[in-house]
């Protein structure tokens, strides 16, 4: 196929750029804020979102910029439909424990290191070059493409809100921020806050005085940190003891220091994307399971902590809690932990739920009511994104699942329904595609975040061909991989 030959050359061609492009856009720091002004997400979000818009001007291609909420790079076709490409380019907080600098795009043993390497500037990068390909190659399109850049996924989506008041949503397409080979459907996605004031201790004896933990209601905590004092005079010795035994039973990271006239307890886990918390150890649940072992002096905050420990503690599913849904499509409830802050007069914690697709917000409400209910905890209903769904057998799904098979031989892999939530929840006629490729690591969210340059370019190649089936002029005939023809699908959306 001598278009697709051209377009892989061009690639080729322009890894070193590539690659360099990555390395540049992962060195800003690119954690979304709540500003006012002309940086509604702060100074990185920004540097990084003029990083890209100026060099896609470089390579010759028209950009839009939505008063700095969002916009887009655009390879014009002959037709107004649009195919969207939908990506971001915000980042959660590094946390700690990295082997390479978060952001130096350090290149070791053919692995690029970073936050955002995969989630998501990495394939925001290889969907640019592969547009670049395409465009160079001298591809004729029917459709004109769009690679979208959001600016605040990871938090709030009013970036996407905005971009969406300005200009109209893409004809159809998919968002690089998920798993190879397609992504069919999502889990619903809530985010709460269970809360709760205390009463003054009615006597002297041991305080809680603060916890704090975690960094984001969509990562698994991967610290947290108590101060306690005691004001009878009782000493923390008895403390320090269990919390060596804790440790060596329970094979956990806590440590005890003492600040002044009050103890710090510190808890260290493992952190990991909300969406997967089964591979982080949480380091709220850590804390929480050790202060079960102390009394203090105020009931309230007893009753919370047994709570934690009854109702959530290390379970992922939230059946304690009342919410172990499932379902066929997409399996079991997943919650996670995200946040704690707690001082002297009440405490707040940040629970984010990924619920099956057959299931519906208001249902996880109402079954966590009662165990709420019964140690006087409100619920204070945050962010709700609404599952979404799509047959396996839809046009989209299996011209994508053709181009992942065609390019890397994996016949065996079906699509997936992901408890994530990515942009493919904003627009219609777009699902999540990639970059994620089975078998890998995932580490998003995480430490140590990487991609290898191999699987860099392999998703390059595949976003490429996907612009030239989807949105190419004259799309050639000819046998794919096991779903069969060359066939343009967008004719059908």
């Amino acid at each position: 196929m001598e278009y697709l030959d051209l377009i892989n050359q061009n690639i080729d061609e322009n890894k070193e750029q590539l690659l360099q492009t990555l390395q540049e856009l992962i060195a800003i720091k690119s954690v979304a804020e709540d500003t006012e002004g002309e940086m509604p997400f702060g100074e990185g979000v920004q540097k990084a979102f003029s990083y890209m818009l100026e060099t896609a001007k470089k390579e010759g291609f028209p950009v839009k910029n939505t008063d700095n909420y969002g916009g887009h790079i655009e390879l014009k076709g002959e037709s107004d439909r649009v195919m969207g490409i939908v990506g971001h380019l915000d980042v959660v907080p590094e946390g700690s424990g990295w082997e390479e600098e978060p952001y130096g795009g350090v290149i070791k043993d053919g692995v690029i290191y970073g936050r955002g390497t995969m989630d998501d500037k990495g394939p925001v990068v290889a969907s640019f070059y592969a547009m670049k390909a395409v465009k160079d190659s001298g591809v004729p399109l029917k459709d004109s493409v769009r690679l979208i850049l959001g600016l605040d996924e990871e938090t709030n989506w009013k970036g996407m809100e905005h971009y969406l008041s300005k200009v109209s949503a893409p004809d159809y397409g998919f968002t690089p921020d998920g798993d190879f080979p397609a992504i069919h459907g999502e889990k619903g996605i809530l985010v709460f806050d269970l809360a709760k004031k205390f009463a003054p201790a009615s006597e002297k004896g041991l305080e809680l005085r603060s916890l704090i933990g975690g960094n984001a209601a969509n990562m698994v905590a991967d610290s947290a940190r108590a101060v306690v004092r005691d004001s009878s005079g009782a000493g923390y010795e008895e403390i320090r003891e269990k919390a060596a035994r804790f440790s060596a039973e329970k094979q956990a990271r806590l440590k005890c220091k003492g600040v002044g006239k009050s103890l710090e307890i510190t808890a260290q886990g493992v952190s990991a994307h909300g969406a997967k918390p089964e591979q982080g150890v949480n380091a709220i649940s850590v804390m929480m399971e050790f202060l079960g072992h102390l009394n203090f002096a105020g009931d309230d905050v007893n009753d919370f902590i047994a709570f934690y420990n009854s109702k959530i503690g290390f379970e992922l599913d939230g059946r304690s809690l009342g919410c172990g849904f499932a379902d066929e499509p997409s399996g079991s409830l997943v919650l996670n932990v995200g946040m704690i802050r707690l001082d002297s007069e009440a405490v707040s914690l940040t629970i984010n739920v990924r619920y099956p697709v057959t299931s519906s917000a208001e249902a996880v409400y109402e079954a966590i009511r009662p165990a709420a209910d019964e140690y006087n905890l409100g619920i204070v209903k945050g962010k709700h994104e609404e599952p979404i769904y799509i047959p396996a057998d839809d046009p989209m799904i299996v011209t994508l699942m053709d181009i992942y098979k065609r390019q890397t031989g994996d016949m065996d892999s079906k699509p997936l329904v992901i408890g994530g939530g990515t942009y493919a929840r904003a627009m219609k006629n777009v699902i999540a595609f990639g970059a994620r490729f089975p078998g890998q690591p995932e580490l998003e969210h995480q430490k140590n975040e990487c991609v290898s340059i191999e699987n860099l370019m392999k998703m390059t190649r595949i976003y490429a061909e996907a612009i030239y089936r989807l949105a190419g002029a004259e799309p050639e005939t000819g046998n794919g991989g096991e779903e069969g023809s060359m066939e343009n699908p967008a004719a059908k959306i």
